[in-house]
Protein backbone atom coordinates (compact mmCIF):
# COMPACT_ATOMS: atom_id res chain seq x y z
CA UNK A 1 0.00 0.00 0.00
CA UNK A 2 1.80 3.52 -1.13
CA UNK A 3 1.22 6.04 1.44
CA UNK A 4 0.04 9.40 -0.28
CA UNK A 5 -0.63 13.05 1.50
CA UNK A 6 -4.41 14.04 2.04
CA UNK A 7 -4.33 17.18 3.48
CA UNK A 8 -1.87 19.86 4.54
CA UNK A 9 -2.22 22.66 6.92
CA UNK A 10 0.65 24.85 7.19
CA UNK A 11 1.33 28.27 9.62
CA UNK A 12 3.71 30.74 10.20
CA UNK A 13 6.27 28.74 8.13
CA UNK A 14 8.79 31.14 5.85
CA UNK A 15 6.57 32.84 3.65
CA UNK A 16 3.51 31.01 4.57
CA UNK A 17 1.04 32.84 6.63
CA UNK A 18 -1.65 30.26 6.66
CA UNK A 19 -2.47 27.46 3.55
CA UNK A 20 -4.86 24.52 3.63
CA UNK A 21 -4.54 21.87 0.47
CA UNK A 22 -6.23 18.99 -0.01
CA UNK A 23 -4.01 17.25 -3.10
CA UNK A 24 -5.29 15.51 -5.63
CA UNK A 25 -5.00 11.31 -4.69
CA UNK A 26 -3.11 10.97 -8.08
CA UNK A 27 -1.47 12.97 -11.02
CA UNK A 28 -0.33 17.04 -10.47
CA UNK A 29 -1.72 19.30 -7.75
CA UNK A 30 0.04 22.36 -8.80
CA UNK A 31 0.72 25.35 -6.34
CA UNK A 32 0.49 28.54 -8.53
CA UNK A 33 0.99 32.22 -8.33
CA UNK A 34 3.79 35.08 -8.59
CA UNK A 35 7.43 35.11 -7.52
CA UNK A 36 7.71 35.31 -3.50
CA UNK A 37 4.27 34.58 -2.37
CA UNK A 38 5.10 31.39 -0.74
CA UNK A 39 5.07 28.21 -3.30
CA UNK A 40 8.32 26.56 -2.67
CA UNK A 41 7.79 27.57 1.08
CA UNK A 42 4.74 25.14 1.15
CA UNK A 43 7.58 22.07 -0.24
CA UNK A 44 9.71 23.17 2.74
CA UNK A 45 6.94 22.82 5.01
CA UNK A 46 6.33 19.10 3.85
CA UNK A 47 10.01 18.12 3.18
CA UNK A 48 10.38 19.46 7.00
CA UNK A 49 7.26 18.06 8.19
CA UNK A 50 8.05 14.69 6.75
CA UNK A 51 11.73 14.10 6.20
CA UNK A 52 13.22 15.38 9.97
CA UNK A 53 14.96 18.46 11.37
CA UNK A 54 17.53 17.87 8.72
CA UNK A 55 15.24 19.60 6.07
CA UNK A 56 14.20 22.43 8.73
CA UNK A 57 14.81 25.22 6.79
CA UNK A 58 17.31 27.27 8.23
CA UNK A 59 14.50 30.14 9.35
CA UNK A 60 11.75 28.49 9.75
CA UNK A 61 9.72 31.04 11.56
CA UNK A 62 7.87 33.84 9.25
CA UNK A 63 9.67 37.23 9.43
CA UNK A 64 6.91 39.38 12.06
CA UNK A 65 5.11 36.65 13.29
CA UNK A 66 4.99 35.97 17.03
CA UNK A 67 2.95 32.80 16.63
CA UNK A 68 5.78 29.91 16.31
CA UNK A 69 5.36 27.24 13.30
CA UNK A 70 2.68 24.89 12.95
CA UNK A 71 2.34 21.89 10.58
CA UNK A 72 -0.33 19.37 10.17
CA UNK A 73 0.13 16.19 7.84
CA UNK A 74 -2.62 13.95 6.89
CA UNK A 75 -1.51 11.17 5.52
CA UNK A 76 -3.82 8.38 3.36
CA UNK A 77 -2.73 5.51 6.01
CA UNK A 78 -3.99 7.08 8.69
CA UNK A 79 -1.15 8.84 10.72
CA UNK A 80 -1.21 12.55 11.17
CA UNK A 81 2.00 14.18 11.35
CA UNK A 82 2.55 17.49 13.91
CA UNK A 83 5.30 20.28 14.39
CA UNK A 84 4.16 22.95 16.50
CA UNK A 85 4.93 24.53 19.37
CA UNK A 86 7.92 26.80 19.85
CA UNK A 87 10.64 23.68 19.28
CA UNK A 88 8.51 22.98 16.64
CA UNK A 89 8.60 19.13 18.21
CA UNK A 90 7.67 16.48 16.11
CA UNK A 91 4.24 14.34 16.58
CA UNK A 92 3.32 11.25 14.68
CA UNK A 93 -0.21 9.75 15.46
CA UNK A 94 -0.82 6.52 14.09
CA UNK A 95 -4.20 5.05 14.37
CA UNK A 96 -2.82 1.95 14.76
CA UNK A 97 -1.35 2.46 17.80
CA UNK A 98 2.28 1.53 16.77
CA UNK A 99 4.73 3.91 18.79
CA UNK A 100 5.21 7.28 16.36
CA UNK A 101 8.86 8.87 15.23
CA UNK A 102 10.78 9.96 12.60
CA UNK A 103 11.63 6.33 12.44
CA UNK A 104 8.09 5.48 11.28
CA UNK A 105 8.09 7.81 8.88
CA UNK A 106 11.29 6.83 7.45
CA UNK A 107 10.08 3.46 7.03
CA UNK A 108 7.54 4.38 4.08
CA UNK A 109 8.96 8.19 3.41
CA UNK A 110 11.74 8.34 0.42
CA UNK A 111 13.96 11.05 0.94
CA UNK A 112 14.43 12.08 -2.57
CA UNK A 113 10.80 12.16 -2.95
CA UNK A 114 10.69 15.04 -0.39
CA UNK A 115 13.40 16.67 -3.04
CA UNK A 116 12.88 15.49 -6.84
CA UNK A 117 15.03 18.34 -8.11
CA UNK A 118 17.60 16.82 -6.06
CA UNK A 119 17.65 13.54 -7.96
CA UNK A 120 17.59 15.50 -11.39
CA UNK A 121 20.50 17.55 -10.86
CA UNK A 122 22.76 15.30 -10.06
CA UNK A 123 25.21 13.73 -12.45
CA UNK A 124 24.47 10.87 -15.42
CA UNK A 125 26.71 9.08 -13.80
CA UNK A 126 24.88 9.60 -10.26
CA UNK A 127 21.55 8.61 -10.92
CA UNK A 128 22.89 5.58 -13.23
CA UNK A 129 24.28 4.23 -9.49
CA UNK A 130 21.31 4.80 -8.28
CA UNK A 131 19.14 2.73 -10.68
CA UNK A 132 21.77 0.11 -10.47
CA UNK A 133 21.35 0.49 -6.38
CA UNK A 134 17.85 -0.44 -7.34
CA UNK A 135 18.03 -3.14 -9.38
CA UNK A 136 20.92 -4.77 -7.74
CA UNK A 137 22.58 -5.77 -10.98
CA UNK A 138 25.84 -3.02 -10.42
CA UNK A 139 28.49 -4.97 -9.71
CA UNK A 140 27.75 -7.82 -12.39
CA UNK A 141 27.16 -5.02 -14.73
CA UNK A 142 30.24 -3.16 -13.88
CA UNK A 143 31.60 -6.33 -14.77
CA UNK A 144 30.25 -6.90 -18.25
CA UNK A 145 31.68 -3.28 -18.91
CA UNK A 146 34.71 -3.17 -17.52
CA UNK A 147 35.12 -6.78 -20.29
CA UNK A 148 33.25 -4.57 -23.14
CA UNK A 149 35.95 -1.75 -23.31
CA UNK A 150 38.80 -4.39 -23.39
CA UNK A 151 37.31 -6.23 -25.87
CA UNK A 152 36.56 -2.63 -27.76
CA UNK A 153 40.03 -1.52 -27.16
CA UNK A 154 41.76 -5.01 -28.18
CA UNK A 155 39.31 -4.94 -31.34
CA UNK A 156 40.43 -1.29 -32.28
CA UNK A 157 44.18 -2.37 -32.26
CA UNK A 158 44.01 -5.28 -33.90
CA UNK A 159 41.69 -3.61 -36.41
CA UNK A 160 44.39 -0.69 -36.99
CA UNK A 161 47.00 -3.33 -37.60
CA UNK A 162 44.87 -5.31 -39.96
CA UNK A 163 44.06 -2.75 -42.08
CA UNK A 164 47.87 -1.51 -41.81
CA UNK A 165 48.47 -5.02 -42.69
CA UNK A 166 46.41 -5.38 -45.84
CA UNK A 167 47.40 -2.03 -47.44
CA UNK A 168 50.80 -2.87 -46.90
CA UNK A 169 50.50 -6.13 -48.78
CA UNK A 170 48.62 -4.09 -51.39
CA UNK A 171 51.93 -1.46 -51.99
CA UNK A 172 54.40 -4.63 -52.22
CA UNK A 173 55.58 -5.43 -56.09
CA UNK A 174 54.35 -8.95 -57.76
CA UNK A 175 56.19 -10.84 -60.33
CA UNK A 176 53.36 -13.23 -62.03
CA UNK A 177 56.38 -14.60 -64.21
CA UNK A 178 58.77 -15.80 -61.27
CA UNK A 179 59.22 -18.93 -60.00
CA UNK A 180 57.71 -19.66 -56.77
CA UNK A 181 60.79 -20.64 -54.95
CA UNK A 182 64.35 -19.23 -54.93
CA UNK A 183 67.02 -20.60 -57.54
CA UNK A 184 69.74 -22.41 -56.15
CA UNK A 185 73.27 -20.80 -58.38
CA UNK A 186 74.99 -24.31 -57.06
CA UNK A 187 72.49 -26.19 -58.71
CA UNK A 188 73.12 -24.57 -62.02
CA UNK A 189 76.65 -24.24 -61.81
CA UNK A 190 76.51 -28.26 -61.37
CA UNK A 191 73.97 -28.85 -64.13
CA UNK A 192 76.44 -26.55 -66.03
CA UNK A 193 79.24 -28.53 -64.95
CA UNK A 194 77.76 -32.39 -66.35
CA UNK A 195 76.89 -30.52 -69.46
CA UNK A 196 80.88 -29.66 -69.87
CA UNK A 197 81.76 -33.03 -69.06
CA UNK A 198 79.59 -34.89 -71.00
CA UNK A 199 80.98 -32.65 -74.28
CA UNK A 200 84.95 -32.94 -73.39
CA UNK A 201 83.75 -36.93 -73.59
CA UNK A 202 81.97 -36.29 -76.95
CA UNK A 203 85.28 -34.71 -77.92
CA UNK A 204 87.23 -37.16 -77.08
CA UNK A 205 84.95 -39.37 -79.15
CA UNK A 206 85.72 -37.45 -82.17
CA UNK A 207 89.83 -37.07 -81.74
CA UNK A 208 89.58 -40.86 -81.51
CA UNK A 209 87.51 -40.93 -84.71
CA UNK A 210 90.74 -38.43 -86.21
CA UNK A 211 93.28 -40.95 -84.88
CA UNK A 212 91.69 -43.52 -86.19
CA UNK A 213 91.54 -42.12 -90.02
CA UNK A 214 95.39 -41.40 -89.88
CA UNK A 215 96.26 -44.65 -88.44
CA UNK A 216 94.40 -45.83 -91.90
CA UNK A 217 95.77 -43.07 -94.00
CA UNK A 218 99.25 -43.92 -92.84
CA UNK A 219 98.62 -48.09 -93.34
CA UNK A 220 97.47 -47.61 -96.64
CA UNK A 221 100.78 -45.60 -97.71
CA UNK A 222 102.55 -48.33 -95.88
CA UNK A 223 100.72 -50.93 -97.94
CA UNK A 224 101.90 -49.34 -101.62
CA UNK A 225 105.71 -48.48 -100.12
CA UNK A 226 105.46 -52.37 -98.90
CA UNK A 227 104.42 -54.84 -101.11
CA UNK A 228 106.30 -57.39 -98.85
CA UNK A 229 104.42 -56.52 -95.66
CA UNK A 230 100.69 -56.67 -97.48
CA UNK A 231 99.37 -60.05 -96.47
CA UNK A 232 100.31 -58.31 -92.29
CA UNK A 233 99.29 -55.01 -93.12
CA UNK A 234 96.24 -56.14 -94.83
CA UNK A 235 94.99 -57.96 -91.80
CA UNK A 236 95.94 -54.47 -89.72
CA UNK A 237 94.10 -52.20 -92.17
CA UNK A 238 91.36 -54.69 -92.34
CA UNK A 239 91.02 -54.61 -88.00
CA UNK A 240 91.61 -50.92 -88.34
CA UNK A 241 88.51 -50.01 -90.88
CA UNK A 242 86.37 -52.07 -88.22
CA UNK A 243 87.14 -49.91 -85.90
CA UNK A 244 86.83 -46.87 -87.81
CA UNK A 245 83.43 -47.89 -88.70
CA UNK A 246 82.33 -48.85 -85.39
CA UNK A 247 83.66 -45.33 -84.09
CA UNK A 248 81.60 -43.58 -86.66
CA UNK A 249 78.62 -45.58 -86.02
CA UNK A 250 79.03 -44.07 -82.49
CA UNK A 251 79.15 -40.27 -82.91
CA UNK A 252 76.39 -40.47 -85.34
CA UNK A 253 73.50 -39.94 -82.58
CA UNK A 254 75.50 -37.83 -80.80
CA UNK A 255 73.98 -34.11 -79.79
CA UNK A 256 76.23 -31.18 -78.14
CA UNK A 257 74.05 -29.60 -75.38
CA UNK A 258 74.13 -25.85 -75.14
CA UNK A 259 75.36 -24.17 -71.70
CA UNK A 260 73.52 -20.80 -73.25
CA UNK A 261 70.66 -20.95 -71.23
CA UNK A 262 72.51 -21.58 -67.89
CA UNK A 263 74.59 -19.21 -68.13
CA UNK A 264 71.94 -16.66 -68.87
CA UNK A 265 70.29 -18.14 -65.68
CA UNK A 266 73.41 -17.49 -63.66
CA UNK A 267 73.69 -13.97 -65.10
CA UNK A 268 70.01 -13.35 -64.31
CA UNK A 269 69.53 -15.70 -61.14
CA UNK A 270 69.80 -12.52 -58.87
CA UNK A 271 66.90 -10.47 -60.69
CA UNK A 272 64.84 -13.42 -60.50
CA UNK A 273 65.34 -14.27 -56.73
CA UNK A 274 64.22 -10.34 -56.01
CA UNK A 275 61.35 -11.48 -57.60
CA UNK A 276 60.58 -13.91 -55.80
CA UNK A 277 61.68 -12.71 -52.71
CA UNK A 278 59.35 -9.87 -53.39
CA UNK A 279 56.33 -12.49 -54.72
CA UNK A 280 56.75 -14.18 -50.94
CA UNK A 281 57.06 -11.16 -49.02
CA UNK A 282 53.44 -10.30 -50.25
CA UNK A 283 52.46 -13.69 -49.68
CA UNK A 284 53.43 -13.01 -46.31
CA UNK A 285 51.81 -9.88 -45.75
CA UNK A 286 48.74 -11.36 -47.11
CA UNK A 287 48.58 -14.15 -44.45
CA UNK A 288 49.56 -11.27 -41.53
CA UNK A 289 46.37 -9.39 -42.85
CA UNK A 290 43.89 -12.24 -43.29
CA UNK A 291 45.04 -13.41 -39.77
CA UNK A 292 44.67 -10.27 -37.89
CA UNK A 293 41.10 -10.09 -39.77
CA UNK A 294 40.16 -12.93 -38.17
CA UNK A 295 41.13 -11.96 -34.96
CA UNK A 296 39.14 -8.39 -35.71
CA UNK A 297 36.19 -10.73 -36.39
CA UNK A 298 36.64 -13.24 -33.20
CA UNK A 299 36.57 -9.63 -31.36
CA UNK A 300 33.70 -8.51 -32.93
CA UNK A 301 31.97 -11.57 -32.38
CA UNK A 302 33.53 -11.80 -27.75
CA UNK A 303 32.35 -7.83 -28.06
CA UNK A 304 28.81 -8.80 -28.91
CA UNK A 305 28.21 -11.61 -26.68
CA UNK A 306 29.31 -9.21 -23.69
CA UNK A 307 27.13 -6.49 -24.97
CA UNK A 308 23.41 -9.00 -25.19
CA UNK A 309 24.52 -10.53 -22.15
CA UNK A 310 24.76 -7.22 -20.64
CA UNK A 311 21.51 -6.50 -22.30
CA UNK A 312 20.00 -9.47 -21.10
CA UNK A 313 20.95 -8.63 -17.44
CA UNK A 314 19.43 -5.37 -17.41
CA UNK A 315 16.28 -6.61 -19.48
CA UNK A 316 15.76 -9.37 -16.37
CA UNK A 317 16.48 -7.39 -13.73
CA UNK A 318 13.37 -5.18 -12.45
CA UNK A 319 12.99 -1.98 -13.43
CA UNK A 320 11.31 1.09 -12.36
CA UNK A 321 9.85 2.27 -15.83
CA UNK A 322 10.22 0.46 -19.09
CA UNK A 323 13.10 1.05 -21.56
CA UNK A 324 15.62 2.73 -18.76
CA UNK A 325 18.96 1.02 -18.76
CA UNK A 326 22.94 2.09 -17.92
CA UNK A 327 25.19 2.21 -20.90
CA UNK A 328 28.83 3.26 -20.59
CA UNK A 329 28.14 3.91 -16.72
CA UNK A 330 25.38 6.69 -18.24
CA UNK A 331 21.93 6.62 -17.54
CA UNK A 332 19.78 6.21 -20.67
CA UNK A 333 15.68 5.93 -21.18
CA UNK A 334 14.93 4.40 -24.78
CA UNK A 335 18.45 4.94 -26.16
CA UNK A 336 18.85 8.21 -25.27
CA UNK A 337 20.84 9.86 -22.53
CA UNK A 338 19.75 12.24 -20.11
CA UNK A 339 20.32 15.27 -21.79
CA UNK A 340 18.80 14.13 -24.96
CA UNK A 341 15.45 12.96 -23.04
CA UNK A 342 12.50 15.57 -23.07
CA UNK A 343 11.52 17.43 -19.57
CA UNK A 344 8.03 14.96 -19.45
CA UNK A 345 10.88 12.27 -19.92
CA UNK A 346 13.22 13.30 -17.16
CA UNK A 347 10.22 14.11 -14.99
CA UNK A 348 8.72 10.26 -15.65
CA UNK A 349 12.07 9.08 -15.27
CA UNK A 350 13.29 10.84 -12.30
CA UNK A 351 9.61 9.93 -10.57
CA UNK A 352 9.96 6.34 -11.50
CA UNK A 353 13.33 5.63 -9.79
CA UNK A 354 12.49 7.67 -7.09
CA UNK A 355 9.15 5.76 -6.03
CA UNK A 356 11.05 2.62 -6.66
CA UNK A 357 14.09 3.54 -4.16
CA UNK A 358 10.95 3.18 -2.23
CA UNK A 359 7.74 2.01 -3.27
CA UNK A 360 5.84 2.00 -0.05
CA UNK A 361 6.05 6.20 -0.86
CA UNK A 362 3.05 7.41 -2.94
CA UNK A 363 4.21 11.14 -3.49
CA UNK A 364 6.82 13.19 -4.88
CA UNK A 365 7.62 17.42 -4.36
CA UNK A 366 8.69 19.31 -7.17
CA UNK A 367 9.54 22.72 -7.46
CA UNK A 368 9.84 25.24 -10.33
CA UNK A 369 7.58 23.77 -13.19
CA UNK A 370 7.15 27.00 -14.60
CA UNK A 371 10.13 25.24 -16.96
CA UNK A 372 7.68 23.04 -18.24
CA UNK A 373 5.26 23.91 -20.88
CA UNK A 374 1.86 23.11 -21.23
CA UNK A 375 2.00 19.85 -23.45
CA UNK A 376 4.80 18.51 -20.75
CA UNK A 377 2.64 19.15 -18.22
CA UNK A 378 -0.16 17.33 -19.81
CA UNK A 379 2.07 14.19 -20.62
CA UNK A 380 3.50 14.45 -16.86
CA UNK A 381 0.42 14.48 -15.10
CA UNK A 382 -1.26 11.38 -17.81
CA UNK A 383 1.70 9.15 -16.20
CA UNK A 384 1.11 10.03 -12.95
CA UNK A 385 -2.27 9.78 -13.43
CA UNK A 386 -1.87 6.02 -14.99
CA UNK A 387 0.72 5.18 -12.41
CA UNK A 388 -1.47 5.94 -9.62
CA UNK A 389 1.13 8.83 -8.40
CA UNK A 390 0.79 11.93 -6.37
CA UNK A 391 2.92 15.10 -7.44
CA UNK A 392 3.00 17.96 -4.93
CA UNK A 393 4.68 20.97 -7.11
CA UNK A 394 5.35 25.02 -7.42
CA UNK A 395 4.32 26.89 -10.67
CA UNK A 396 5.47 30.60 -11.22
CA UNK A 397 1.32 30.73 -12.73
CA UNK A 398 -2.06 31.64 -11.96
CA UNK A 399 -3.35 30.12 -15.08
CA UNK A 400 -6.12 26.90 -14.96
CA UNK A 401 -3.52 24.41 -14.98
CA UNK A 402 -3.37 25.37 -10.67
CA UNK A 403 -4.91 23.45 -8.42
CA UNK A 404 -4.35 26.40 -5.70
CA UNK A 405 -3.07 29.68 -5.45
CA UNK A 406 -0.63 31.07 -3.04
CA UNK A 407 -0.68 34.62 -2.16
CA UNK A 408 0.82 37.00 0.11
CA UNK A 409 1.06 33.89 2.39
CA UNK A 410 -2.41 32.84 1.89
CA UNK A 411 -3.78 30.04 -0.26
CA UNK A 412 -6.83 30.53 -2.67
CA UNK A 413 -8.34 28.22 -5.40
CA UNK A 414 -8.42 29.87 -8.32
CA UNK A 415 -11.60 30.83 -10.57
CA UNK A 416 -11.63 29.33 -13.85
CA UNK A 417 -12.29 31.31 -16.50
CA UNK A 418 -14.45 28.53 -18.46
CA UNK A 419 -16.07 25.54 -17.31
CA UNK A 420 -14.53 23.93 -20.80
CA UNK A 421 -11.12 24.40 -18.95
CA UNK A 422 -11.94 22.94 -15.81
CA UNK A 423 -13.28 19.94 -17.51
CA UNK A 424 -10.00 19.77 -19.76
CA UNK A 425 -7.84 20.22 -17.19
CA UNK A 426 -10.02 16.96 -14.85
CA UNK A 427 -9.34 14.98 -18.19
CA UNK A 428 -5.80 15.18 -17.83
CA UNK A 429 -5.74 18.06 -20.48
CA UNK A 430 -4.60 21.51 -20.74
Amino acid sequence: MTVKINQLEIENVKRIKAVKIDPEEKGLTIIGGNNNQGKTSVLDSIAWALGGDKNRPSNAMRDGSLVPPNLKVTLSNGIIVERKGKNSSLKVTDPLGKKGGQMLLDSFIEQLALNLPKFMNSTSKEKANILLQIIGVGEQLAQYQKEENELYQERLTVGRIADQKQKFAKEQIEYPEAPKDLISPQELIHQQQAILAQNGENQRKRQKVTQYEYQVSTLTEEVVRLKQLLANKENELNQATADLALAKTDVLDLIDQSTEELEKNLAQIEEINCKVRANLDKEKAEEDARQYKAQYDALTNRLNDVRENKLKLLNSANLPLPGLSVEDGELTYNGKKWDSMSGSEQLRVSTAIVRKLNPECGFVLLDKLEQMDLNTLKEFNTWLDQEGLQCIATRVSTGDECSIIIEDGYSSTPLPKTEEKVSTWKAGEF
